[in-house]
């Protein structure tokens, strides 16, 4: 007998909400409404939770920060699992501590935590939106540091089994931006567990705007508090720290990845640069494991969509201080972000053939 969603809330310890419009629930204040919607504030109860709806056969979809995801427009046929858990625990072993967090913790708040409780190697995350239990899916990284770096590993709930483990980050196939966790429905994140400095000093820093900044040298170390506060500034220049007054934040952070290119097709790119803008054009590139990391943010620019595009009356628009970031002005719509994402993207393999990929999931729609 199938159970009532006031049966599984009650069984579980989850709260139960119905007919919730999920723009609310996203930093790109879009999405439409759900029939249901569990929060769920204790490990336990999300465990529970979500094995039940399994049990069901619901299409479940798993929410947190909503900083990464694009959900469409309409009547959407799912349960809404919200994780909000937001357990931290911090255990000091000499040079090193460990830290553990739920995956609901919001991710900004880790990182401050952690600055403030004397410990170094998150700073660089800084301002990052959204839950700590995203990190590990998609790898997050910030001004030359990756979470893949600092995480000791992952505690999954697997879907199938119903095994409850401490998963290593070699299982996990980290990667640019991307890990066997992202795009996948086969394991919830419950935990993860980090490992930092208790010097209060910052990971190496690696990344030129940053060190310019701080007038720091590649690979020196300073305060993570200085650090901290220097990312944030940054990112806020560029409209990357969420402010409800400010539209230009209205988004999912960078909507596009930074393209890994082979030798063969990095050659064919410079041609198509130079053809464009000349030979001495400069062509930001750098080495990556697999090939050549390039700039989707000057690929975009210099395929003709300026900060703003497409102009101040648009309900959507490449935001006004970074062109990576597709930001809704207040009334936009999930459709006409996906239309301005295809109309970016096709623009980019026309000028420069080359495909920029999105990095917020997609749910309900696709690009």
């Amino acid at each position: 007998m199938t159970k009532t969603p006031e049966q599984i809330a009650a069984d579980t310890g989850a709260e139960l909400a119905r007919d919730v419009e999920l723009a609310g629930f996203t930093t790109l204040r879009v999405g439409g409404k759900v029939p249901v919607m569990f929060t769920c504030r204790s490990t336990e109860a999300l465990v529970a939770c979500v094995r039940a709806l399994d049990a069901a056969g619901r299409e479940t979809l798993l929410l947190a920060g909503g900083s990464n995801l694009l959900v469409a427009d309409g009547v959407l046929d799912l349960a809404v699992v919200r994780i909000a858990t937001d357990g931290m625990s911090i255990a000091r072993d000499g040079r090193q501590a460990i830290v553990r967090v739920e995956a609901g913790a919001v991710w900004d708040d880790v990182v401050a935590r952690t600055v403030e409780a004397g410990l170094g190697g998150l700073e660089c995350l800084s301002g990052i939106p959204g839950s700590a239990g995203a990190t590990p899916v998609q790898n997050v990284g910030a001004f030359g540091v990756e979470i893949a770096s600092l995480l000791r590993r992952v505690r999954l709930l697997d879907r199938r089994s119903g095994e409850i483990r401490w998963v290593a980050p070699a299982e996990l196939a980290l990667g640019y931006r991307t890990s066997c966790l992202k795009h996948s429905d086969r394991a919830v994140v419950l935990a993860v567990e980090l490992g930092l400095t208790t010097d209060g000093l910052s990971a190496p820093l690696r990344y030129r705007e940053l060190n310019a900044r701080l007038g720091a040298g590649t690979g020196e170390r300073r305060n993570a508090a200085e650090v901290r506060q220097a990312v944030l500034a940054l990112r806020s220049a560029k409209a990357m720290v969420l402010d409800e007054a400010d539209h230009d934040t209205w988004s999912a952070g960078s909507f596009f990845t930074n393209p890994v290119v082979d030798d063969r097709t990095l050659a064919r790119i410079r041609a198509a640069v130079a053809a464009r803008f000349g030979d001495d054009a400069a062509m930001p590139a750098f080495p990556e494991p697999g090939g050549t990391k390039l700039s989707a943010a000057w690929l975009i620019e210099r395929a003709g969509f300026g900060k703003g595009y497409p102009g101040p009356h648009a309900p959507v628009r490449l935001s006004t201080r970074h062109t990576l970031a597709l930001t809704n002005r207040g009334s936009g719509s999930a459709a006409d972000l996906v239309a301005l994402a295809r109309e970016v993207r096709a623009g980019v393999e026309a000028a420069f053939g080359v495909r920029l990929h999105p990095e917020p999931v997609l749910v309900g729609c696709e690009l």
